[in-house]
């Protein structure tokens, strides 16, 4: 898919498994489980996917996934496995790799969107963009140094702690443009300023839904996550969403869905829906 001067790929980066109960929150299971079916453990199938944008000299990598630097206890409890995607696999499959990128957009600093930042090498943390801007909304930043008790087991200093030892990191509003051609859109239910990039030609627009959309099963505005900080908020954010996306045919690109990249959204009596699904790339 190109969108103006970008070219778009889907870069998948793991596979995991996350509570399916957590994952939908007040809605009951015999009615989610018909949309993410679980396992023994009550977990769902989900991947970490990130957005790919390049042109002649930029190449834009949002988000990174849960990445490697996992012990097997926590392998084992969110079944991280990255046997069949990775950033390097999934980047290579394309022609590029980690050295090649330009600029990492972090939508949020939750693990399994920013894990991917670093890696262990030869026993160091160390960035795996070397070359790259990270760039972190202020509001996310601030609250993943000082996270609430709530919010303390979804950031890991390991993610982002090396890369402001470099001055790799860049700090912004996330309520300008800070890289040409792509805008950003704060959310504040699931986690305090949340940065969705925003692409747009002014025919075509992409919305990243990160985790306001996780998965195409969360279009409809009451299925939310009890990850979220703010329930209530994540609601009235989609809803105001929803009709903008809707009105003015954007894409939907989904984080976490295991099958469907995009989509376009259709309402039908006020509610709604998955329209087409959209293929980012093969």
């Amino acid at each position: 898919m190109n969108i103006g001067k970008y070219t778009l790929y889907s870069i998948e980066t793991s596979e995991f498994k996350l509570d399916g109960g957590a994952m939908f929150g007040i809605i009951p299971k015999p009615v989610w489980e018909k949309q993410a079916p679980s396992d023994d453990l009550n977990r769902i199938e989900m991947v970490t996917r990130s957005l790919l944008l390049t042109c002649d000299d930029l190449k834009i990598l949002i988000d990174t996934g849960n990445g490697t630097k996992w012990g097997e206890k926590y392998k084992k409890i969110y079944n991280i496995d990255t046997d069949r995607y990775s950033i390097e696999l999934s980047l290579g499959k394309y022609g590029f790799s980690t050295e090649d990128i330009t600029d990492v957009i972090c939508t949020h600093l939750h693990f399994d969107h920013v894990g991917g930042n670093t890696k262990i090498e030869n026993g160091k943390i160390v960035p795996t963009f070397p070359n790259a801007k990270y760039w972190v909304s202020k509001e996310n930043w601030d609250l993943a140094n000082h996270p609430t008790q709530k919010d303390a087991g979804s950031f890991m200093e390991h993610d982002w702690k090396v890369l402001a030892e470099n001055g790799m990191v860049e700090i912004v509003d996330g309520h300008e443009s800070f890289i040409e051609g792509i805008d950003s859109y704060l959310t504040y239910g699931h986690t305090k300023g949340l940065m969705h990039p925003v692409i747009s030609d002014g025919v075509q627009t992409l919305f990243y839904g990160a985790d306001i959309f996780p998965l195409s099963a969360h279009i409809p505005v009451p299925w939310v996550m009890s990850y979220d900080v703010q329930p209530v908020i994540t609601m009235q954010e989609k809803e105001k969403l929803l009709i903008k996306i809707w009105e003015e045919g954007w894409f939907l690109f989904f984080e976490h869905d295991l099958n469907i990249q995009a989509c376009t959204v259709d309402r039908l009596d006020k509610h709604y829906r998955m329209n087409e699904t959209v293929i980012i790339s093969e």
